[in-house]
């Protein structure tokens, strides 16, 4: 139990103040609300990451996989088509990523760019994914 002083102020209500012996406890007080502050801040930041990611994933999608996965060049599975990605799709994302990032059948690795990173192909991948199924979980 903290020592306080009670006092009433010019109105009659009653005001309380922590007793100078307690106020040590203040500086963890304040450490524990920052801390909890910065935790909810880094939490939007990683939601906002999200959305980010989905964004690069677009740019990829769009500088180098839209050239086969938007019209179907040489089988490839058109996003948005379901019933192209119907086998695919049962795959664990990862192994698409895979897929992407080594090649597979026709499909040649990181379709051919030299450029795309690791993070790229499988924002790509992800983006793709998203958009032919929304209503599936994100691994």
């Amino acid at each position: 139990m903290r020592p306080q002083v009670a006092t009433a102020n010019a109105r009659g209500q009653r005001l309380c103040y922590t007793a100078p012996e307690t106020r040590r406890i203040r500086p963890m007080t304040r450490f524990i609300s920052c801390t909890a502050a910065m935790a909810v801040t880094l939490f939007g930041i990683a939601g906002a990451n999200g959305s980010e990611r989905m964004e690069d994933g677009k740019r990829a999608y769009e500088r180098v996989c839209a050239a086969c996965h938007a019209t179907g060049v040489e089988g490839a599975p058109v996003v948005g088509n379901k019933s192209d990605w119907q086998q695919r799709s049962d795959l664990w994302e990862a192994v698409l990523v895979e897929h992407a990032e080594k090649g597979y059948l026709k499909m040649p690795a990181r379709g051919e760019s030299d450029y795309l990173t690791d993070y790229d192909v499988s924002a790509a991948a992800e983006y793709m994914l998203t958009l032919t199924h929304p209503e599936l979980p994100a691994d």
